[in-house]
């Protein structure tokens, strides 16, 4: 059987097994006060504020002891804290570690979590690459409240025909796609399953060997197929040719920067901005890929320029890591990277507004009466320092704290 059609009968196979299904929730109360609130990255900070969650949403935020609080409810002192809106991680991957996702005992699960996501504020995330069939599992899991987690949304894997990258085991089995009729196929597949959105490998680096580049064609038939069904397409460039094939297709999403260029073309910029194409950074990535610190060094500049470039033509920025590829969890060096490029508002906006608005969740994103109660308590304030976003004392997603460093 032809390796592509064997994948999509496992697709098939891991949707009937694992379709999420709606789970009901129970009545919560819980009360933080004392802290200074964000209600969003342009909106005046809320000094001594109380804020009142009931049932998964924020019932009340205001200055002081602005309502009574009901009885019973969970109480949490965030006296000299900072509490923002819940962060999105638009790049992760649920790999390594993550395997047997259905039947791995709870606990293992939460540590895990934890570790990669939860203690870092993460309260959303977009896994852009892993076995879906184990990663459904893991999802229906955190919604029926088994694995305390953020919201999981999925995208799928597409490969160019030959394009298997150096870093991945060779034994792997990947999705290629060798023209525009299989990439529909596999796009048709993994949105049947419940996935999400799509993401393509424009550009896979093949170590000592060229880069196989996607070409337009094929990037477009997936891109159509995804935007009929209003979901997403993120792309992983490596190169420019693998920019400018996923901007000629319609991609939504560059999930990297492509600092081995050095730098986007004006036509690129100008492209980027009036497709209103969306950039991920993963600035500590660069960090991990090399073990020379002068390339390391190098190779974030040229991703803090291109990001800076972007940002500086109005460009939407998405705050992502990587991480579940990359096991550098802790967030602090991507802020510090971030920080270069732009004001801590608008690495707040990366994390919360922008997101919220670009994959259309108008619950989320924001600390106001009526959206959802996702939102993380800071240990300090990220006006004094960017670097403060990483200094989580608690994330809760939906009223529930999903994470404490106490």
């Amino acid at each position: 059987m032809n390796r592509r059609y064997k994948w999509l009968l496992i697709v098939w196979s891991a949707f009937a097994l694992y379709h999420p299904s709606a789970q009901a929730a129970e009545h919560r109360v819980l009360a933080c006060v004392g802290g200074k609130v964000y209600p969003s990255p342009t909106a005046a900070p809320i000094q001594d504020a109380a804020l009142l969650v009931e049932d998964g949403k924020i019932s009340a935020v205001a200055a002081g002891t602005g309502f009574k609080l009901p009885a019973p409810a969970k109480v949490l002192d965030c006296k000299g804290k900072a509490i923002v809106a819940g962060f999105w991680n638009s790049h992760v991957h649920f790999e390594t570690g993550w395997h047997g996702a259905k039947d791995a005992p709870a606990d293992k699960l939460e540590a895990h979590m934890q570790e990669m996501l939860t203690r870092w504020g993460f309260t959303t995330v977009w896994d852009l690459g892993s076995e879906p069939g184990n990663t459904l599992a893991l999802r229906k899991r955190v919604e029926a409240d088994e694995v305390p987690g953020p919201h999981i949304l999925m995208a799928g894997d597409i490969f160019p025909e030959n394009g298997h990258p150096v870093y991945l085991p060779p034994e792997m089995e990947l999705p290629e796609a060798a023209n525009a009729a299989e990439a529909t196929l596999m796009a048709q597949g993994y949105l049947s399953m419940g996935l999400d959105g799509i993401k393509l490998f424009t550009g896979a680096y093949m170590g000592n060997k060229p880069v196989v580049n996607m070409g337009t064609e094929i990037v477009k038939a997936a891109v159509d197929v995804a935007h009929a069904q209003g979901k997403p397409v993120f792309t992983h460039p490596q190169n420019r040719v693998g920019v400018d094939n996923a901007l000629a297709g319609g991609v939504d999403i560059l999930a990297h920067t492509i600092p081995s260029e050095g730098s986007y073309t004006a036509e690129e910029l100008a492209r980027m901005k009036q497709q209103r194409t969306a950039l991920i950074p993963t600035l500590t990535l660069w960090t991990t890929v090399v073990s020379d610190p002068a390339v390391q060094d190098q190779l974030v500049q040229a991703g803090v320029n291109e990001l800076k470039a972007y940002f500086s033509e109005g460009g939407t920025i998405l705050f992502g890591t990587d991480v579940g590829f990359t096991t550098k969890y802790d967030t602090t060096q991507e802020f510090e990277f971030m920080g270069r490029a732009m004001g801590w508002k608008d690495v707040l906006a990366s994390l919360t507004t922008n997101p919220a608005e670009y994959f259309r969740a108008p619950s989320k994103g924001r600390m106001e009466k009526g959206t959802d109660a996702d939102f993380v308590v800071l240990d300090g304030d990220p006006a004094a320092d960017v670097r403060n976003f990483a200094k989580v004392a608690y994330t809760i997603r939906g009223g529930k704290v999903i994470y404490s460093a106490k």
